[in-house]
C-alpha cells in the first residue's frame, strides 16, 4: 500500500505502487478535477501540487509519491476562493474548463513563490497545452493573481460550486484512510 497526505487527509492506495499518480487519484480517491490529456506529460492536464511543486501526475507513480502532500484542485480551495481561481474567472481565461485544473495549479505554485512574475517567468511556469488558445488571458490572470495574493487588488468572488467535495468522494473504492492506532 502507498500512503500520502491527499487535500490534507492521509490515505493509502491499495494499488500496484508503479500507478501512476493521476489513476489513483481519479479512479481510487474519485477526484476527477485532476484530467488525463495527453498521459506523456506533454499537455498539463493533470497538473497537482506534490510537497508545493506543480508536477504532470501522469508521470509520478503512487510509489513515487509515498508520504508525500499532494494537493489536487478540489484541495486548493473548496470555495473556489484561491487568487489563481478568481484571476482566471475575471480575466475570462476559461474557455472550455478542461485544461483549467492543470493551469490552476500550475500557477498556485508559481504565486506561492514569485507574487510579483515576468511575463516570461509565468509562460516558463504554466506549461500547459489549452486548446482553445487563450494563452494572454492566462498570463493577464497570473500576474493578476500576483496582485491579489500580495493584496494589492481585490476580486469579487466566483460563483460557489454545486456540489461539495464529500459528497462527491463518497465511493473510493480502492482508498483506504489509515485508522488511528490507541496510544500506547
Amino acid at each position: 500500500m502507498s500512503s500520502m497526505t491527499v487535500n490534507g487527509s492521509p490515505v493509502r492506495f491499495d494499488l500496484d505502487p508503479d500507478t501512476p499518480l493521476l489513476w489513483a487519484l481519479r479512479d481510487a480517491a474519485n477526484l476527477t478535477g485532476t484530467k488525463y490529456g495527453c498521459g506523456v506529460g506533454d499537455c498539463g492536464a493533470c497538473m497537482v501540487l506534490i510537497d508545493g511543486e506543480a508536477l504532470r501526475s501522469c508521470l509520478v507513480t503512487i510509489g513515487e509519491a509515498e508520504g508525500r502532500l499532494i494537493t489536487t484542485i478540489e484541495g486548493l480551495a473548496r470555495d473556489r476562493s484561491h487568487p489563481v481561481q478568481q484571476a482566471l474567472v475575471a480575466e475570462q481565461a476559461i474557455q472550455c474548463g478542461f485544461c483549467t485544473p492543470g493551469i490552476v495549479m500550475a500557477g498556485a505554485a508559481l504565486i506561492a513563490k514569485n507574487r510579483s512574475p515576468s511575463k516570461a517567468e509565468i509562460i516558463a511556469a504554466i506549461p500547459n497545452l489549452c486548446r482553445c488558445g487563450v494563452y494572454p488571458r492566462i498570463v493577464q490572470a497570473i500576474e493578476r493573481a500576483g496582485r491579489v495574493a500580495a493584496r494589492r487588488e481585490t476580486i469579487s468572488a466566483a460563483p460557489a460550486p454545486g456540489i461539495d467535495a464529500s459528497d462527491a468522494a463518497r465511493a473510493v473504492p480502492a482508498m483506504r484512510v489509515p485508522s488511528k492506532k490507541p496510544a500506547q
